[in-house]
């Protein structure tokens, strides 16, 4: 076996063992990571467990197309907020720490 089938066959294993994406709990604090590049967007929703450590509850990422690519690079960011708080709504819209401004 090659390194490369070696280390994806750990990976694999590594994900089903460990916890990936926490379960929600929308009576915890949550908070909203995001990035941009010059290609694609992303972001990170995250809780706050009882060991104080945040926790991934969910993540997305997308591709810019090419007209989105020549944004500047704070419209970029703008549009990554904008995406994320559109596709998180629902889940932090209910959540009992609301975001303060």
């Amino acid at each position: 076996m090659d390194k490369q089938e070696e280390a994806f066959r750990e990976l694999k294993k590594r994900f089903m063992k460990e916890l990936v994406l926490a379960v929600l709990n929308l009576d915890k604090k949550m908070k909203m990571e995001v990035d941009v590049s010059d290609y694609a967007t992303g972001g990170v929703l995250s809780m706050k467990c009882g060991d104080e450590k945040w926790q991934p509850v969910a993540f997305l990422s997308k591709s810019l197309n090419k007209t989105k690519r020549n944004y500047d690079i704070h419209d970029k960011e703008i549009l990554v907020i904008i995406r994320r708080l559109e596709n998180w709504r629902y889940l932090l819209e209910d959540t009992k720490y609301k975001f303060k401004v």
